[in-house]
């Protein structure tokens, strides 16, 4: 008799039979398994042993459920060699669609052992929300800074022109473009400035990276959508535009805070903005709005989802509390401790300034 969650149980189970029935004609040792989802790092067999003991399972971090996934898609992973993972650009559309179907399924089965601690609990699965299931593209869309701003590289008759030294909130834009890449390696995903974008490139997934301050397609297109939260111009703040929104029938600000609140330096805490709506130019595709009073809140905001230690659990948080809705936003607190951003963790108290919808079904 086991005290282990059944789903974890259910998913020692299923990783067993992967190793030994997935195909009819290849039988693998825990440590042939092992070597092939290392994949150059360091995986013992008596780790994989762990992971299918069904008597006292241990969970799986999520991204060695994706390199299952990953390597149980394709009959090449054993038939090219040593087993092995097989590189996804090279994934045919039907592996890729193998890989995605198993991944899911052995992450609901993890995300029920964590989540559930009795068998009578309603088991929740996390979000993908930067996974998308359709042909795409993804377009990322920066705002670019004035001249002044931007030093002397950005002129193009520079011998050491560098088109990216005009964009603002370039960490950002790195942390979301490698993540979004990654869980969709056969879409196109680009990134472009604000002033270059043509309007084809709001017709498919569209994410916005910062404020209305030197974007314009953020200010228009949030205008078009159904977001009570807004960004305006406030006196009481010289470096960036703060958020409102209307609670209760009043209109709430939502400010960041300094160390030194007179003259408005070092940056304690910002507030960011993660919302996902329809496209309103193309209902069909998403826009997903990531943005800050200052660069600090665009960079929580984007990770958030994309942080290695804290994107599951607030995956888990936008199922559990958005469900399947298509559109949903959360104003949150971010901290800045020596210079460096905090990710927002949904999950703690007081991370959460504001979110809507607060009812999904209603």
């Amino acid at each position: 008799m086991t005290d282990a969650s059944p789903s974890l149980v259910k998913l020692a189970g299923r990783l067993r039979r992967l190793r030994e029935e997935h195909w009819d004609d290849v039988r693998l040792t825990q440590a042939a398994l092992a070597s092939a989802l290392a994949d150059g790092e360091s995986l013992s067999s008596a780790t994989v042993s762990s992971w299918e003991n069904q008597n006292s399972p241990k969970a799986p971090p999520p991204d060695r459920l994706r390199a299952y996934a990953r390597f149980f898609a394709t009959r090449r992973s054993v038939d090219e060699g040593k087993p092995h993972l097989v590189p996804l650009d090279s994934f045919s559309e039907e592996e890729n669609a193998a890989r995605h179907e198993l991944e899911d399924e052995l992450l609901a089965l993890r995300d029920g052992a964590i989540t559930s601690p009795t068998p009578t609990a309603k088991v929740v699965a996390a979000r993908r929300s930067w996974r998308f299931a359709d042909s795409g593209p993804v377009n990322i869309v920066c705002a670019q800074l004035p001249p002044e701003q931007s030093g002397s590289l950005i002129d193009p008759s520079d011998p050491n022109f560098t088109e990216l030294q005009s964009f603002a909130d370039l960490d950002s834009l790195v942390e979301l473009y490698g993540h979004v890449r990654r869980e969709n390696p056969d879409m196109d995903v680009f990134f472009k400035a604000s002033t270059k974008v043509v309007p084809d490139d709001l017709s498919g997934h569209v994410v916005l990276l910062g404020g209305i301050a030197y974007n314009e397609i953020t200010e228009v297109l949030s205008q078009m959508t159904v977001l009570p939260v807004r960004q305006v111009s406030d006196p009481t703040v010289r470096s960036g535009e703060i958020f409102v929104a209307d609670i209760e029938g009043k209109e709430q600000k939502f400010l960041p805070k300094w160390r030194n609140k007179e003259d408005q330096t070092n940056l304690r805490e910002d507030v960011g903005l993660l919302a996902r709506t329809p496209n309103p130019l193309n209902s069909n595709r998403t826009l997903t709005i990531c943005n800050g009073v200052h660069s600090r809140g665009v960079l929580g905001a984007v990770r958030t989802l994309t942080d290695a230690r804290l994107r599951e659990s607030n995956e888990r948080f936008l199922a559990q509390n958005f469900k399947d809705s298509p559109t949903f936003a959360i104003l949150m607190r971010v901290t800045v401790i020596e210079g460096q951003t905090m990710t927002p963790d949904f999950n703690t108290p007081g991370c959460i300034l504001y979110r809507w919808p607060e009812d999904p079904d209603a």
